[in-house]
C-alpha cells in the first residue's frame, strides 16, 4: 500500500492515486534514534525563526540597557586586517571580554561568525545591517599575520591562552573555516572572500598530502605545515571538517585537487578502526559520505558515519555524541553533547550545528528520512529546555538570574547532576553551563547564559517550519545544502504518530510535486497549499518541479528539465 496520497485543497479536485510506477525506498534505521520517543514530553515546538530575528536584535544592540548589556563591542585592535571588528561575548557577563578587557580583543568566531551565519539563514542582510558590514568584519579572523593563513578562533595569539582552543585544540582550528565557508557561500561577492577562500582550501588540501591518511594528532601547526601532539586528545574527526570543506571548494572552483583531497580526508575518516568522534565535527563527514556517494558515485559507509555521530562510542572523548532519555518527565533526547558525563551532558550549539549537515543529508539519500525527522523532531522539542522561558524554574541553576538574557539567551547546557556543588540540589534536568568555571571566582552566575550558542538558532530558525499537526514538522532540506547544485525547494516531513496523518503544505505556484521515498509523482498542478497525508511512522521527501517538466534519467538520478530531483530513483 502507497503510504501517502495527497489531497488538493478543498476548492480544488480530489486526488487519491499517485502517479508513476516506482518502489517504496526502503527506510534505513539510525539505532541510537530508534530509541528516542515518539511523543517526546513535554511536548512543544517554538517558533526558532522568530528567535532567531530576536536574537539579532537584541545582540547587536550597541544601546542595550542592564547590567551586562550590551553584549557587543568594537575591537579595535585591527589585527590581520586594517579595519575595526565587532565582538560578542561568549557569555553573559565573560569577565575576560569586552572593550575594557584584554584590550577589547577577545571574542570568539564561534560566536560572531555564527550569529552572521544564523541571522544570515532567517534572511537578514549582515553586510549592511544597522550600517555596519558584520560579514566583511569576519576578516579579521584570517590569521595571516601569524602565517597559519587560516580563519581562527581568535584574531591573534595574544588572547589564544584566554580560552577557545586556538592553535591547540584542532576542531577550534578548523570549524572557524567550515563556518566562513557557509557564510561565503551566502556572500560570493563580498571584497576579499574569495581569495581567502581559495588560500584556506590550498592549506587544507596541502595539509591533507602531509597527513596521508593520518589524522591522529591533536592539531595540525598550518603556518609550520606539520601534525602536532599535545595533551588534547587526538582528533582524527578533523579529516570530516578538512574533506567537507575541500569538496565545497571543489565545487565552489571546480579545481579538481579539491576533490581528491576531500576524497582523501573521507577516506582517512573512514578507515578508523574506533569511533573518532571528537567535538562537531563527525556529522559534516556522514553528510559528505552521503553527497559525494550521490554526485561522485562513491560508496563511502555512511552508516558507519552516521553511528559514530550518534552513538556516544568514542574512547578519546568518551561518551561523545546524541543524548536519548527522559529525566524526571522531561525528554532530553536529541540533543548533542555527553552522553556520560554525570549521567548527561548536552549542548545546545552542537544540537543547532549537528542539523546543518544530517538534515540537507537527506536530499542525497532518502533512506535516512525517517530516521532524521524522528531524530529532529527530538531535537527541536528538547532544544526548547535551554530557555529559560520555556523551563522550569526548579529545573534551572539560577532562575532567579536568568532574565539577565532579555529572552534570546539560552542556557548553554542541559546536564543530568549538576558540574557545580552549589546546584547539585537541582533535580534533572539542569539547565546550566560552565561559564563560572572558565574564571574560577570572577566570572558570574549570569555566564551559564550563552551566548555563542545561542547565536546559532538560525540554523534551526531556516529549517524548522511547524504545520497544522502539531508533531509534524516540515524540514527545508535545501536551507543549509551549501553550494549545492540547482535544486528545486524539498522538505521532509515525518509523521511519528501511531496513525496516518493529513498534514497541509505550502508550495509554490503551478507546481508538481514528487515524493523521494515513494519514487512518485503524487500531484499534478498544484499551487498556494496542498494537504499530504502520511502513513504512521513514515516520511515524505517532497521536490516541487515544474510543472508539466521534461523528465530524463541518468543512472539512478531522476532529473526534470535537467535539474536532479531524485538521487537514488527506483523507477
Amino acid at each position: 500500500m502507497n503510504p501517502i496520497h495527497l489531497i488538493k485543497p478543498i476548492f480544488g479536485l480530489l486526488l487519491l492515486s499517485s502517479f508513476g510506477c516506482s518502489a517504496q525506498v526502503a527506510q534505513k534505521p539510525i539505532p541510537r534514534v530508534d530509541l528516542m520517543p515518539d511523543n517526546p514530553q513535554p511536548f512543544g515546538i517554538i517558533d526558532y525563526k522568530k528567535l532567531a530575528l530576536d536574537f539579532d536584535k537584541t545582540a547587536y544592540d550597541f544601546h542595550a540597557k542592564g547590567e551586562f548589556w550590551p553584549i557587543v563591542w568594537v575591537d579595535k585592535s585591527r589585527k590581520n586586517f586594517d579595519q575595526d571588528v565587532v565582538g560578542l561575548y561568549t557569555a553573559i557577563g565573560d569577565v575576560r571580554q569586552g572593550g575594557q578587557n584584554n584590550k577589547g580583543m577577545f571574542h570568539e568566531a564561534l560566536a560572531t561568525m555564527g550569529a552572521t551565519l544564523g541571522a544570515t539563514l532567517v534572511g537578514i542582510d549582515k553586510s549592511n545591517s544597522d550600517g555596519r558590514n558584520y560579514v566583511g568584519m569576519l576578516k579579521n579572523y584570517f590569521n595571516r599575520e601569524t602565517g597559519w593563513n587560516i580563519m581562527m578562533n581568535n584574531t591573534a595569539p595574544e588572547v589564544a591562552l584566554l580560552g577557545g582552543g586556538y592553535g591547540r585544540d584542532w576542531w577550534y582550528d578548523v570549524y572557524p573555516n567550515v563556518l566562513f565557508y557557509a557564510i561565503y557561500d551566502k556572500y560570493p561577492n563580498e571584497p576579499g572572500f574569495t581569495e581567502m577562500a581559495r588560500t584556506i582550501a590550498d592549506k587544507f588540501h596541502d595539509a591533507d598530502v602531509i597527513l596521508n591518511g593520518n589524522y591522529n594528532y591533536s592539531y595540525f601547526d598550518y603556518g609550520k605545515m606539520k601534525p602536532m601532539t599535545n595533551n588534547i586528545c587526538a582528533q582524527p574527526d578533523a579529516a570530516a571538517g578538512h574533506a567537507w570543506l575541500l569538496y565545497m571548494a571543489y565545487k565552489k572552483f571546480g579545481d579538481t585537487k579539491y576533490l581528491k583531497g576531500a576524497k582523501s580526508a573521507l577516506s582517512a575518516l573512514q578507515s578508523q578502526k574506533e569511533n573518532p568522534t571528537y567535538e562537531l565535527l563527525m556529522p559534516f563527514g556522514a553528510y559528505l559520505a552521503a553527497r559525494i556517494n550521490a554526485e561522485e558515485k562513491q560508496t563511502y559507509d555512511l552508516d558507519k558515519m552516521l553511528a559514530w555521530t550518534f552513538d556516544g562510542t568514542p574512547k578519546c572523548r568518551e561518551g561523545w555524541g546524541v543524548l536519548v532519555g527522559n529525566w524526571n518527565g522531561y525528554d532530553i533526547s536529541g540533543t548533542v553533547g555527553s552522553t556520560v558525563d554525570r549521567g548527561g551532558y548536552g549542548f545546545l550549539m552542537n544540537t543547532y550545528d549537528a542539523a546543518w549537515p544530517l538534515v540537507p543529508m537527506v536530499r542525497y539519500d532518502q533512506r535516512y528520512a525517517s530516521a532524521i525527522g524522528k531524530w529532529m523532531l527530538n531535537a527541536a522539542n528538547a532544544s526548547k529546555l535551554f530557555y529559560p522561558d520555556h523551563m522550569a524554574d526548579e529545573h534551572e541553576s539560577i532562575p532567579e538570574k536568568a532574565a539577565a538574557g532579555k529572552g534570546v539567551i539560552a542556557y548553554e547546557g542541559i546536564i543530568r547532576s549538576s558540574n557545580m556543588p552549589q546546584y547539585e540540589h537541582v533535580k534533572a534536568p539542569v539547565a546550566q553551563g560552565d561559564g563560572p568555571l572558565w574564571v574560577a571566582g570572577k566570572n558570574p552566575p549570569e555566564s551559564q547564559l550563552s551566548v555563542y550558542g545561542s547565536g546559532h538558532v538560525g540554523i534551526f530558525g531556516s529549517i524548522v517550519r511547524k504545520t497544522d499537526v502539531a508533531d509534524v514538522l516540515q524540514l527545508d532540506l535545501l536551507a543549509t545544502d551549501f553550494f549545492r547544485d540547482k535544486a528545486y525547494p524539498t522538505s521532509l516531513l515525518y509523521n511519528p504518530a501511531a496513525s496516518e496523518k493529513t498534514v497541509s503544505v505550502s508550495v509554490g505556484k503551478k507546481v508538481d510535486l514528487y515524493d523521494t521515498v515513494s519514487g512518485k509523482f503524487i500531484a499534478r498542478n498544484v499551487s498556494g497549499s496542498a494537504k499530504v497525508k502520511i502513513a504512521s511512522r513514515n516520511s515524505v521527501v517532497i521536490v516541487e518541479v515544474p510543472e508539466n517538466g521534461r523528465i530524463t534519467y541518468s543512472d539512478k538520478r531522476m532529473l526534470v528539465d535537467g535539474v536532479i530531483v531524485d538521487y537514488r530513483s527506483n523507477r
